[in-house]
């Protein structure tokens, strides 16, 4: 038998991903790809955005030089258009890097717009408009997602924009209203506060980040408002004007709010038309997602789906699994996906990682949990780095002492929360958790002193 023929349609960190592991796996691979490799996750998402946040972070942090006996003579100033040209830079790298393990891995990359014709041939479609067509044994659909819009805001790209838009920003705009705070919003409330804008942030839930543990959005919202950072929740947005100066916004009590400019962050939304799902008979949710088992695989034999277009979790990491998942099923491998430990990274000021279940969720669902805290003052290593600001809250089951979620906010909290990611993965207790040595002087040992915290016997804190 001849290889396996498997059709990527899209190229982002599911598509991708499982193009080369079904490179691995001696698969004939092909890509359709109508951009550029990636996907949103590198090229207007999460790449771009994590190396502004790194500029905006230095520039932070020589700001407050003097607090660490350096002495810097003259204003700190910044350009935008270099910091524009280092994450491009960086973004091309990383481009280059997949379409390199692409040819190692004998990927075919087909640029163009993919329409499944039948679960064995895609149309392709150029940017000029010409049409080809691919045959394939398999099907993988990869289509992603784009920034939500809705009619009540006059996008322009100028004075109305998507977060596509404020990653190519020429100039700090000197105020601006975001609208949404959950991740995006708030990411970019921290990026261009730092920058020099009036930010205000208005918000339909109670709460900013309100899919985090209420604990942590607290936190959050209070370091918001340390750095002028105006934030409304409970409020609804109704009417948007351009004007000369900028946008005017109308809230439902009657509440103006002019800015500079108005940035949109009110969600995802599905990259699902046009690539042939009714055509097929592809089994669609109430959102227009692709349902999918298990495996990875819709309704219709020899197609599969993968990432923010089967309207799971919509994190790069969740997308690059499922593909992982869908390809390997695909190459006569057996493997499941599984989403009960999910870690997921915020990448405000300061950082926020969590896993698994947040406390009112348990509590919702019948769950007798105990909890444990620690905050990052009582942290020697958060001392010495000047970065006091945070905790560390672990939630476990009360009668198991099994770890079920945890959430942290404070200093590389993304990359500290893979801590207890391992500990859910191989089923520890808080007690095993608590009893783990952790080297010293480190931020991890937040996680150490919150397991201890659970069972009244942590160190670093007063008597309960």
């Amino acid at each position: 038998m001849g290889k396996t023929r498997v059709v990527i349609i899209g190229s982002g960190p599911g598509g991708y991903v499982a193009a080369i592991r079904g490179g691995q796996l001696g698969g004939e691979v092909t890509v359709i790809e109508d951009t550029e490799v990636g996907g949103t996750c590198l090229n207007r998402g999460c790449i771009p955005t994590k190396t502004l946040i790194a500029s905006v972070e230095t520039l932070q942090k020589l700001r407050h030089a003097d607090e660490f006996g350096i002495e810097i003579k003259g204003e700190i100033t910044f350009s935008m258009q270099k910091m524009m040209e280092r994450k491009d830079k960086v973004v091309g790298n990383l481009v280059k890097g997949i379409r390199a393990l692409f040819k190692s891995h004998g990927v075919n990359i087909v640029e163009g717009r993919g329409a499944i014709l039948s679960p064995t041939e895609i149309e392709v479609t150029t940017r000029d408009g010409s049409k080809s067509s691919i045959q394939a044994d398999r099907i993988i659909i990869a289509t992603g997602s784009r920034p939500a819009r809705m009619a009540l805001f006059p996008f322009d790209g100028e004075k109305v924009i998507t977060s596509d838009e404020a990653l190519n920003l020429k100039e700090t705009p000197k105020s601006v209203l975001i609208v949404g705070a959950g991740v995006i919003g708030c990411e970019f409330a921290c990026i261009l506060n730092e920058l020099g804008s009036e930010v205000t942030m208005v918000e339909m839930m109670d709460r900013a980040v309100a899919t985090e543990d209420p604990e942590i959005a607290s936190t959050l919202e209070r370091e918001l408002k340390k750095k002028k950072i105006k934030l409304i929740t409970s409020a609804k947005i109704t009417k948007v004007e351009k004007t000369d100066g900028g946008v005017t916004a109308t809230l439902e009590d009657g509440k103006r709010i002019t800015a500079g400019l108005c940035l949109v962050s009110i969600g995802r939304a599905l990259n699902n038309e046009n690539i042939g799902l009714e055509k097929i008979g592809i089994a669609q949710g109430k959102r227009g997602e692709i349902t999918v088992n298990e495996r990875m695989e819709t309704n219709i034999p020899g197609i599969s789906a993968i990432g923010d277009v089967t309207g799971k979790i919509m994190l790069a990491h969740v997308a690059s699994t499922q593909g992982l998942v869908a390809i390997e099923n695909i190459m006569g491998h057996h493997r499941v996906m599984n989403y009960d430990v999910v870690p997921s990274g915020i990448f405000t000021m300061p950082e926020i990682g969590s896993v698994g279940l947040r406390e009112h969720w348990a509590k919702e669902k019948g769950i007798d949990v105990k909890i444990g805290r620690f905050n990052f003052r009582t942290l020697g290593k958060a001392q010495a780095m000047g970065e006091i600001t945070g905790m560390v809250k672990i939630i476990a089951d009360a009668k198991t002492d099994k770890v079920l979620g945890c959430h942290i906010i404070g200093a590389h909290a993304t990359d500290i929360i893979h801590e207890a990611a391992v500990a859910m993965q191989k089923g520890m207790t808080v007690k095993e958790l608590g009893e783990t040595i952790h080297s010293h002087p480190t931020l991890s040992e937040a996680v150490m002193e919150a397991a201890e915290d659970l069972h009244n016997l942590c160190i670093h804190a007063p008597k309960k």
